[in-house]
């Protein structure tokens, strides 16, 4: 593969003229945080936020510029905005300033810089599975969730919102990075017959994302606009735990079909999954239901269980809110180990019982999709 400096990529740049200040993007100081990883590219373009999405053709020409160099197979632009750029220094083209070490991205104005919702025709529903906690297996069953609802031949996407600590290419065993269409749009990965986008796929596994939030909620929108989906049943959204900025973007911009709430039984977990659940329905999101997962955990060796986070919080919890108990999950080796091998449990052994377990919570998902689409919106 061919080495690129970053002093090529400042070049190509340079010929990318801001039409504000009839100067070049790098001498006006407007390029910040520029990555070269292997062919991919990534930086971002800092604008003026009064002029908005009109800024989106500027964002495409630099894309493309970058494009033009020789070893680079994948560019990704975003434009940021906190303050305005910075004001040219003499001779700027030139002399382009070098790009600064481990800058912190700043403010996102993306393509949607208004709140017009998201639009994604191509896809028919879309279910956000969340929790209000880390650490209760949410991603696990976000995972084995849109594995069982792929099972039949349902067209499932799933993907990874958690910008800040991606899983699903551990999860999935995905290795490979994404290539991009034509029309520059991310080609998602296919793995166990699902399609997966995550930001864990554009970035090194050990290399942490430093962004503030209003950066995150605009790779969020990229992630899900810029993907080349194709005609899709159903897109599963793993979302970060928490109630955060990720969130509000995703439940105002995007028509979600519905949303599953991931608890384990213990009171500390239900009271933070209850604030989840609470904002999904003040935004008149449907609530399909409530998931126990580590619902209980069986000796391997004398076959004893043992409810050690108690049991049964989840569904009790259920009943007090007056949605849906979508079913139990044991805790068990077998699940943590192929989650973290990239073997998931229903894609590696559908016919055992952890996969049936999944199934059937898939069902009443699938059930409950079908009556949201049915209901008009009004009435949910």
């Amino acid at each position: 593969m061919t080495d690129i400096a970053e002093t090529q990529i400042l070049d190509a740049l340079a010929s990318v003229i801001d039409s504000a200040s009839g100067i070049d993007i790098v001498g006006a100081g407007m390029v910040s945080g520029l990555r070269v990883e292997g062919g991919h590219v990534t930086f971002s373009i800092e604008v003026d936020p009064a002029q908005g999405a009109a800024l989106e053709t500027m964002r495409q020409a630099a894309e493309s510029a970058v494009r033009q160099v020789k070893g680079v197979d994948k560019v990704t632009a975003v434009l940021t905005a906190e303050r305005k750029p910075a004001a040219p220094a003499p001779h700027a083209h030139a002399h382009p300033h070098p790009p600064q070490s481990n800058p912190m991205p700043r403010q996102p104005i993306g393509r949607h810089a208004n709140n017009r919702k998201i639009e994604l025709p191509e896809i028919k529903a879309i279910v956000a599975v969340a929790s209000g906690k880390g650490g209760v297996g949410k991603s696990t069953t976000a995972v084995n969730l849109a594995l069982a609802m792929a099972k039949d031949g349902k067209r499932i996407g799933l993907l990874d919102a958690d910008i800040y600590g991606p899983s699903l290419p551990r999860m999935m065993g995905i290795k490979t990075k994404p290539t991009q269409s034509e029309d520059g749009k991310i080609n998602p990965i296919e793995a166990w017959g699902i399609k997966c986008v995550s930001m864990g796929m554009l970035v090194a596994e050990e290399t942490p994302v430093i962004w503030r939030g209003p950066m995150a909620t605009g790779a969020l929108e990229q992630l899900m606009t810029d993907v080349a989906w194709g005609e899709l049943d159903a897109l599963v959204i793993d979302l970060p735990p928490g109630t955060g900025d990720i969130h509000l973007t995703l439940v105002q911009r995007v028509s979600l079909t519905g949303a599953v709430i991931v608890s384990t039984p213990q009171d500390i977990a239900l009271l933070d999954a209850r604030k989840g659940l609470n904002m999904f329905k003040k935004v008149e999101v449907p609530v399909f239901g409530i998931v126990e997962n580590m619902s209980y955990f069986i000796a391997p060796d004398t076959g004893k269980r043992y409810d050690i986070f108690g049991h049964g919080g989840a569904e009790r919890e259920a009943e007090r809110l007056g949605v849906p108990f979508l079913g139990g999950v044991p805790l068990d080796m077998t699940i943590r180990e192929t989650s973290d091998d990239g073997r998931p449990i229903v894609a590696t052994d559908p016919q055992g019982v952890y996969a049936q377990t999944y199934g059937a919570i898939a069902e009443k998902v699938w059930q409950a999709i079908k009556i949201a689409q049915a209901t008009p919106k009004a009435a949910q």
